[in-house]
């Protein structure tokens, strides 16, 4: 792995290439022992192994400063951002396939606002959505995922939803819960891979929803 020798301390600005080939921009880059700090340009950071990381290169694009520019136009801290409001029970019992859903939850023993939320997220309550990647149905179960719980048809909502449930529990039973809903997006082995939430954008959104969604 090549390491430059500015690696171990901040600098203004980085790419990050991955050993799986992708690149990353970030505001600056840590190296403390054999884990990674990622200094996010929209704030933020993201601690992973060193070891995933095959160079740092300078990144020359300019960019904005949040800090400086919030410093420059309001002084005064700003406002927190007011957390989501929960949806009712009542309001999930008018939802479709409410009553697939609350039985999923109740038989695999997770939190049906949890269970709702995934739904929400991956396909909005379409039973035949499909991704880009292949993901099927309301819990967008890929064809691996479906084969380990022996869906035969992941467009059906009866089953799709019993085997995402399921999945979801069984990564739970490891996980603490960001990173299960981390690994139900990305993988289970990109989780292990980055030894954490992977710094990816669609992820660490898809992670920040959910748990707004279910008040954690």
């Amino acid at each position: 792995m090549f390491l430059p020798s500015a690696f171990a301390s901040n600098a203004s600005a980085e790419i990050v290439v991955f050993t799986t080939g992708r690149p990353m921009s970030a505001k600056s880059i840590r190296i403390e022992g054999d884990l990674a700090t990622l200094y996010l340009r929209e704030g933020g950071e993201v601690t992973f192994k060193a070891s995933l990381i095959a160079r740092v290169d300078p990144d020359e694009v300019p960019y904005p400063d949040p800090a400086a520019e919030v410093a420059a136009v309001a002084p005064a801290a700003a406002p927190a951002i007011p957390s989501v409001p929960l949806v009712s029970e009542d309001v999930l019992a008018k939802r479709p396939y409410a009553n697939l859903i609350s039985a999923a939850a109740k038989n695999q023993g997770v939190d049906l606002r949890l269970v709702h939320a995934v739904i929400e997220v991956e396909s909005n309550y379409e039973a035949r959505a499909r991704s880009s990647k292949g993901a099927r149905g309301l819990m967008q179960l890929m064809p691996s995922t479906a084969r380990q719980y022996g869906v035969r048809n992941s467009y059906d909502p009866r089953t799709n939803r019993e085997a995402g449930t399921r999945h979801l529990k069984d990564l739970m039973s490891r996980l603490e819960l960001p990173l299960a809903l981390a690994a139900y997006n990305s993988g289970e082995g990109t989780v292990q891979r980055f030894g954490g939430i992977p710094p990816f954008a669609e992820t660490r959104s898809y992670v920040t929803r959910i748990l707004q969604k279910v008040g954690r």
